[in-house]
């Protein structure tokens, strides 16, 4: 079995952490000739993690002297693009992404309380008309009634021939 794409990179970013890490100690306490080589290969290290990462991140196939090359295209990752660009965008900016959720909710909200009062109110509209209309062309009241159970609707109390609809 193949392995996890998010298992790798977890992986290597930990590797360049530890990288990071052992440099910044090894510069803290420099001791001159001593720390020299341990920090040349530490140097080494933290560019193979990022090259590594850098590949994993990279769509297959795709190499940077590829006249169609977009680093940043998420097609044929070998991760999966699970985060919409506007949250992206949130972090880079410092932002919690939390805050993109809730406006993102609110503004769902907000749209579908819309949609709702727009359909209830033609709703309305449909039923006000179609009394009307049988109101003053008590000839036109089969037509209504048709019209009405075709959309699947009816009419509460409008008295259409017998019954009502």
């Amino acid at each position: 079995m193949a392995p996890n794409p998010l298992d790798t990179v977890d992986d290597e970013l930990k590797k360049t952490i530890n990288s990071l890490y052992t440099l910044q100690s090894s510069t803290h306490g420099y001791l001159g000739n001593e720390t020299q080589a341990a920090l040349a290969g530490e140097a080494k290290n933290l560019v193979s993690s990022l090259a590594k990462l850098q590949s994993l991140a990279r769509p297959s196939g795709a190499e940077p002297h590829d006249p169609n090359f977009n680093p940043n295209a998420p097609k044929n990752s070998a991760l999966p693009a699970l985060l919409p660009p506007e949250v992206i965008g949130y972090v880079d900016e410092g932002r919690n992404p939390d805050v993109y959720t809730r406006e993102f909710v609110e503004l769902v909200q907000r749209g579908n309380a819309y949609l709702k009062g727009k359909s209830e109110g033609l709703k309305g509209l449909k039923d006000a008309l179609a009394q009307e209309i049988v109101k003053e062309w008590p000839e036109m009241e089969g037509i209504v009634g048709k019209v009405l159970k075709g959309e699947g609707g009816g009419v509460d109390g409008l008295v259409i021939g017998a019954g009502s609809v």
